[in-house]
This record gives structure tokens, C-alpha cells and sequence, in this order.
């Protein structure tokens, strides 16, 4: 009896497991082919205000406001306004350098945080359609002419575009983050034709001003927002096409601590909005999350019960021997990958063992510290000088 329960732990988590990873991509591509949410797409040149949003950005602010200034875009059309948070260092200094050329600069005072410094910005923003940007991206110049057709389509809230890493230090996380953000960007290609985008590259999304609603503190705003904008009943929609480029966090301390807080910040939003995890009220929406969020967040769970299954099992027969053996395995190339890249000597193989435990043990942590009622609502940069 004992190990019949054993069997069915070991087994449902493994099917868990495969469609987190596998069963859900394959589900919302094949939906997105059978039931497409078509654009109406047309040339269209509406007032834009570029919102980036910085705290002590100094060494990052110049090159990313020469790089705005190279837009492809009418200047009269074309509005570029930085909101520091209580910016301490030469941030606030070097973007008044360019108020010659047309850059605006709103100033929070008390250092109140991302969501609330952005908020309060989104109010003096003169532009129909609101493009939010961090301070250490740099676009390609036709971002806009790629994703502002989209906005002639009335049902689109918000466009987001594509983000890409860039590891110029050939790390092992850098190599995990390129790695996973190509799985990442193939399923945000499915769930925008098939329904809404969940989620945003913060450093490259744009959103209707009359339907950007304020978001509280400690919020994941990039998230949030696809759930404000389907709750109006508009869709969130990804354009690949429009890309932008950043640098990939090198360390894996560095890399975990921004997890931490972008999935404990998620947990918070997942929570306050739990009522669109019914599929009764908002549809295939909520099979996206529940799959996209939840179940990922889930994995950590998964794979202990899988683990513990598979030592109580290993007696009964030589197939649970192998899994156990593959589990062990893993995770030593995993903690291998931390101790060479502690050592200064990563090694390539290990990239990915090593990133996927350090985002799940992001997710345990994050949801620890969800559970505590710890809440972030302000960041530090982590990346240093491009």
C-alpha cells in the first residue's frame, strides 16, 4: 500500500513537472494555432513619452538618453522624461544636461520606490502611449515603428517588446539567463496569439495612458500590468520584432537576489488578484497563469516529492535506481557549476543545471518571504558601469 502511494507521489509529480515545462508550451502553441487573437494593425504616429524610470544611474543615465534620443520617431511627437527616486549619486546632474535637447526630469522626493515613482510620473506624462524603459537597456532605433501599429487596434492595452541578454563575460549565469529567456520569449510568442500576455519586459513595454492605472508599492509592475489591462478588457500583445538589449547579471548571488524579489513581488500580485485565477470569470487568462506562475512556482515542491519518492522506491525496482541516480547527478553538476563560478572557473556545461536551481531556489525563498510579509517597493541596481 505504502509503495503504491509512493508510485503515484513519484509519478503525478513527474507528469507536474512535464507540463510545467513541456505540456504547457506545446498546450498554448497549439491553441494559439487554433484559436488566434488576430491584430488590426496600421501606421500610426500618437503623442509617445518614453518614462524611464532610475535611481542612481549615474553611470548607465547618458549613454541610455543619447541612445532615446536616437529614436526613429517625429521629435515634436516625441516626449523622453526621466523619473529618478531620490537619485544620491550624479544621476539627476546629468540628465539636466540634456534639457536642451528636450529630456524632462521628475524628481521624488523621500525615495518611495519603482511602482510609486512610476505612478506619480505616469500623471505628468504628455503622451497618448506611455513607453516604459530602465535606465541600462538600450533599444534598437525601430522600436516604435514596430510596436506602435499595434496600438490602432482598439483591443490592445499594452505591447511589449522583446528582450535581449547580452554576456559579453561569457558567464555560466549569463549563458542560464540567455538560455532561459529564448524558452521564456517562444511562450510569450503563443499566449499573445491565444489570448493576453501575462507579463512584460520591464525595460520595454508600452501602455495606453487612459489605461495605466496606479499600482500599489510594491508591485510587480511589469506583471501587474497585463492583469490591469485585461481586467479593462483590452489585451497585452508581444512584438518580437522590437528589441532591446541589456547585460545579464554575472553572479549568481546577484542573479538570485533580483529573482527573490521580481517572484516574491509576483506572489503579492498573484494573491491581490486571485480572482482572475478563475477560468469562469477571465477564461484562458487564468489557465495561463495558473500554468505560466503558479505551477512554475510550484516546481521546487515537485521536485522534492520526486526526490523523496524516488529514495523510498529505489529498493523496489532498478528504474527508481536510475531516477534517483539522474537526481543526484544534477544536482551535483548544479553545485558544481556554483563552486567553479566561486572559484573563478565556470565552466559552460554547467550553465544550465546551475541556473534552473538557482531560479528555484529564488522561488522557495521568494516564497518565504511572501509568506513573512516582507514587501519590496524599492530596488537597487545591481548591474554595474556598461
Amino acid at each position: 500500500m505504502i509503495d503504491g502511494i509512493e508510485q503515484i507521489v513519484f509519478w503525478v509529480s513527474i507528469g507536474a513537472l512535464g507540463y510545467v515545462y513541456a505540456g504547457y508550451p506545446l498546450l498554448v502553441y497549439l491553441y494559439s494555432r487554433w484559436r488566434p487573437e488576430n491584430i488590426h494593425r496600421a501606421d500610426i504616429e500618437p503623442q509617445v513619452t518614453v518614462l524611464i524610470t532610475a535611481f542612481n544611474e549615474e553611470f548607465a543615465i547618458r549613454e541610455k538618453l543619447e541612445n532615446t534620443l536616437q529614436l526613429d520617431y517625429p521629435a515634436d511627437k516625441l516626449e523622453i522624461l526621466v523619473a529618478s527616486d531620490g537619485s544620491t549619486d550624479r544621476t539627476d546632474e546629468i540628465v539636466r544636461e540634456f534639457e536642451s535637447r528636450g529630456v524632462k526630469l521628475f524628481r521624488q522626493e523621500g525615495r518611495v520606490g519603482k511602482t510609486t515613482t512610476q505612478n506619480n510620473a505616469v500623471e505628468r506624462a504628455s503622451g497618448e502611449i506611455v513607453l516604459f524603459s530602465d535606465a541600462t537597456t538600450m533599444y534598437n532605433t525601430d522600436v516604435f515603428r514596430l510596436m506602435l501599429p499595434a496600438f490602432a487596434d482598439e483591443k490592445v492595452g499594452c505591447v511589449a517588446g522583446r528582450l535581449v541578454y547580452v554576456d559579453d563575460k561569457r558567464t555560466n549565469v549569463g549563458k542560464g539567463v540567455q538560455s532561459y529567456w529564448g524558452y521564456e520569449t517562444f511562450i510569450k510568442m503563443a499566449e499573445s496569439r491565444a489570448c493576453s500576455l501575462i507579463g512584460a519586459s520591464g525595460c520595454l513595454y508600452a501602455v495606453r495612458k487612459a489605461a495605466y492605472e496606479p499600482m500599489y508599492a510594491e508591485a510587480c509592475s511589469d506583471f501587474l500590468i497585463c492583469t490591469s489591462i485585461y481586467r479593462q478588457g483590452m489585451r497585452s500583445v508581444f512584438a518580437p520584432e522590437a528589441v532591446c538589449f541589456e547585460d545579464t547579471n554575472h553572479r549568481s548571488d546577484d542573479e538570485l537576489r533580483m529573482r527573490v524579489r521580481v517572484i516574491s513581488q509576483t506572489f503579492t500580485d498573484l494573491w491581490r488578484n486571485r480572482d482572475m485565477l478563475n477560468p469562469f470569470k477571465s477564461g484562458f487568462f487564468a489557465v495561463q497563469l495558473i500554468s505560466h506562475k503558479l505551477l512554475r512556482y510550484a516546481v521546487p515542491l515537485l521536485l522534492l516529492l520526486v526526490l523523496v519518492s524516488s529514495i523510498f522506491l529505489a529498493g523496489e525496482h532498478p528504474f527508481y535506481v536510475l531516477a534517483l541516480t539522474g537526481q543526484v547527478t544534477f544536482y551535483a553538476l548544479a553545485l558544481g557549476g556554483w563552486i567553479l563560478e566561486r572559484m573563478g572557473k565556470p565552466l559552460s556545461l554547467l550553465a544550465m543545471p546551475l541556473y534552473f536551481m538557482l531560479a528555484n531556489l529564488a522561488s522557495v525563498v521568494a516564497f518565504y518571504k511572501f509568506l513573512r510579509g516582507e514587501k519590496y517597493a524599492r530596488w537597487e541596481p545591481i548591474r554595474g558601469a556598461r
